[in-house]
């Protein structure tokens, strides 16, 4: 896996440093969140803890990003979503840096051997599920293959990072959601002919705010 380390190291510095924050990811979010997030007054006490993973890794001469399609589960909130991979914090898994890396090894099959993290972004409070997500930075140092986790996650699709910074893929279109809600007007980034939306969207947001400059 050939590619300029430069990139890598500087991105480390940048996330080590002041970051974008919440003004960066609000300017992907719903009406619905920041409203709710204004009622709300903050995170609550009693949010439940989980954690996410921006896998950089470099393919057929671009930095890609690593996206699940979620499975359609009338018990999951986030149902049919595009997502990063990732899960709830549980008791054995001590470090929120072990979540993120022991959910990515169990979706699509990423032994964390094979991952080198190397920062986080700004924590995240999703309303509708009353979770504190905390996103990590990762970059993927050997070639694997992915596996998705059968009954969890449909598809992994791994677009071009280049996708992102596109403003002509900056869209807002109307998302049907669970129990038939309809969120209307939602900004998105239409990539590989998929709405990449709420807190994915937001997060990414941060990421090309904190690089600019793109990564290619």
């Amino acid at each position: 896996m050939q590619y300029e380390y430069a990139v890598i190291d500087e991105i480390s510095k940048r996330l080590a440093g002041p970051l974008p924050g919440r003004d960066a990811q609000y300017r992907m979010a719903t009406l619905r969140r920041i409203e709710d997030i204004n009622r709300l007054g903050g995170v609550p006490d009693y949010a439940k803890v989980a954690c996410v993973l921006h896998l950089l890794h470099w393919e057929h001469g671009a930095w890609r990003t690593l996206l699940i399609q979620r499975t359609s589960n009338p018990r999951d909130r986030h149902a049919g979503q595009i997502s990063f991979p990732g899960g709830r914090h549980e008791e054995h898994d001590g470090s929120l840096e072990q979540v993120a890396l022991r959910e990515t090894e169990e979706e699509v099959g990423i032994p964390a051997s094979s991952i080198r993290i190397i920062g986080r972004l700004t924590d995240l409070y999703i309303p509708v599920s009353n979770y504190l997500v905390h996103p990590f930075v990762g970059v993927l140092e050997n070639p694997v293959c992915f596996i998705p986790q059968p009954g969890e996650v449909d598809e992994i699709i791994r677009p071009p990072m280049r996708a992102f910074y596109d403003e002509d893929n900056r869209k807002r279109t109307d998302v049907h959601i669970a129990q038939g809600l309809l969120l209307k007007d939602v900004p998105h980034f239409a990539v590989d002919n998929r709405v990449v939306w709420g807190a994915t969207a937001m997060i990414l947001n941060e990421f090309v705010e904190l690089f600019p400059e793109g990564l290619d």
